[in-house]
């Protein structure tokens, strides 16, 4: 089976994804990210994962970005990370992506709910709880079913900075998991 990751960030969860499967049959066959300066990069090229690096206009176009895809032909398209909406030419293409999201979806998603904005607007809400939602990936920001969600206490002195760890620890602790859950899915109604 062969995974591509999309990421725009440090890379922690793209690597935790390539560490879990590197003495497996699955393949992490390439990062593609829309950021030069991301830690993805660095973490890609030190793991010994192509790292494709696009732009705005080439993800609009698709001329460069939909070619990539289908030289690597991905069973998967996992999104650890990834901020860009993903077009409808590429889910059509692709009906297996899913994306990792910071909260307890439907709750504190949509357009510009990513990273530090989830966590401080979990904070300000003065939730209880949070967590994070694997969910399938449609044309609108964190809108597709939900696959698997993990949770954990808020408690009422907790700050942005602390939930972002505890989410941090939910997502390295699950989400290879998922990953090779949906992967076994796909693979038995192929």
């Amino acid at each position: 089976m062969k995974l591509v990751v999309f990421a725009s960030g440090s890379g922690s969860n793209a690597e935790n994804i390539i560490q879990h499967f590197a003495s497996s049959d699955v393949r992490v066959q390439a990062i593609f990210c829309n950021l030069e300066g991301a830690g993805v990069v660095e973490r890609a090229n030190r793991l010994g994962v192509p790292c494709e690096l696009f732009n705005r206009t080439e993800w609009k176009t698709g001329d460069r970005v939909d070619a990539l895809l289908e030289k690597y032909s991905p069973d998967l398209i996992v999104l650890a990370g990834f901020l860009w909406l993903f077009p409808k030419r590429l889910i059509d293409k692709y009906p297996h992506v899913i994306n990792l999201h910071p909260a307890l979806l439907p709750k504190f998603g949509g357009k510009g709910m990513f990273g530090m904005h989830v966590h401080k607007a979990v904070v300000a809400a003065a939730e209880t709880e949070t967590g994070i939602t694997v969910h399938w990936v449609t044309e609108l920001y964190d809108d597709g079913a939900p696959i698997f969600q993990a949770r954990c206490e808020v408690s009422p002195t907790d700050t942005a900075n602390d939930v972002a760890q505890k989410i941090h620890a939910l997502e390295q602790a699950h989400f290879p998991r998922v990953v090779e859950e949906v992967l076994k899915d796909i693979q038995l109604k192929a």
